[in-house]
């Protein structure tokens, strides 16, 4: 190809093909042909061995300060959010032992309410961004949403990877995105969800979360909550073995959110187990391990005052 011709048009298949082998050169640095039914094997044997000495208070309690309250629903509205972070407001005067959620999760549009109405030091205020939950959009559109709710005063944005993309081999376009949307983010943190339901293997989710944290993701996430299956344990295994790897390979520690699914005390204890047992004690804070749920406040309470409670 010559770079060099006047035709007027610029030339990117030389560019394209250093790009893409700069990804696959990314992938070949770690092990991504994994077992599926290995993975389902050892997953089980973590779980039945390492989850009952997990089962305590002091754990509970400390997943409770790592709970993303999170409402995405389309009958969300200015009066139901306001209420929603009053709660959060409250709950320290309510439980003055206790530690608060991490993060209030909403959409952009409802950034500024949470950011303004919201009196809790330490809470974040997290928004899904770039076309949620489909990321079916143009790269303009994202850019667009994710500024706007960065103005509106979100210190985090939840982005999904370009699941359509990936699945068609175009890392470059998926890794693009993720560098985007991160370098409006700059200091604040970017969540790349996976949506690892919709990869269909091991394989895809340990690539797909290695080009998330190449691409600079500050945190991967499992899932949106709106596909079926969400979060699996098997898919937080992977994701967890991923960010180890990175991690010894870059010394750079990026966060670990399994959301969607998260229905049980139960389902909470197995992902704390897993991020445990891989990733061990440096993770166990809520800055590097994240529930995203709207229902799981409400359990793990319950649990903690020994009756049932529903305070969120």
């Amino acid at each position: 190809m010559n770079e060099h011709c006047n035709c007027g048009h610029e030339h990117h298949d030389h560019h394209h093909m250093e790009e893409m082998s700069k990804y696959d050169q990314a992938l070949a640095l770690y092990d991504t042909h994994l077992d599926d039914a290995e993975i389902a094997q050892k997953v089980a044997r973590l779980i039945e061995e390492k989850v009952p000495e997990n089962d305590t208070l002091e754990v509970k309690k400390f997943l409770m300060g790592s709970v993303e309250l999170t409402t995405l629903k389309t009958t969300d509205s200015d009066e139901s959010v306001l209420a929603f972070t009053e709660k959060v407001n409250q709950f320290e005067e309510a439980y003055p032992t206790l530690p608060h959620v991490a993060t209030i999760c909403v959409y952009p549009c409802f950034a500024s309410i949470v950011s303004q109405s919201l009196e809790v030091e330490g809470v974040e205020v997290a928004c899904v961004s770039g076309s949620f939950p489909s990321s079916q959009a143009l790269l303009e559109v994202k850019v667009a949403e994710t500024a706007l709710a960065l103005k509106d005063g979100a210190t985090e944005i939840d982005m999904v990877m370009s699941v359509g993309k990936f699945l068609s081999g175009d890392y470059e376009t998926v890794a693009d995105e993720i560098f985007e949307l991160k370098a409006l983010c700059g200091e604040k943190k970017l969540k790349c969800i996976l949506e690892t339901g919709l990869l269909g293997s091991a394989e895809n989710i340990k690539k797909a979360s290695i080009l998330a944290m190449y691409a600079g993701a500050d945190y991967i996430k499992t899932s949106t909550g709106k596909e079926k299956p969400a979060a699996t344990p098997e898919a937080a295994y992977v994701m967890c073995q991923a960010i180890k790897e990175y991690y010894e390979k870059t010394g750079i520690q990026i966060g670990f959110k399994p959301a969607g699914g998260l229905n049980t005390v139960h389902d909470a204890l197995i992902y704390y187990t897993i991020v445990k047992e891989v990733l061990g004690e440096k993770w166990l804070t809520n800055q590097y391990l994240r529930l995203g749920t709207s229902r799981l406040a409400n359990l793990l309470l319950s649990e903690v005052e020994g009756k049932e409670t529903k305070f969120f």
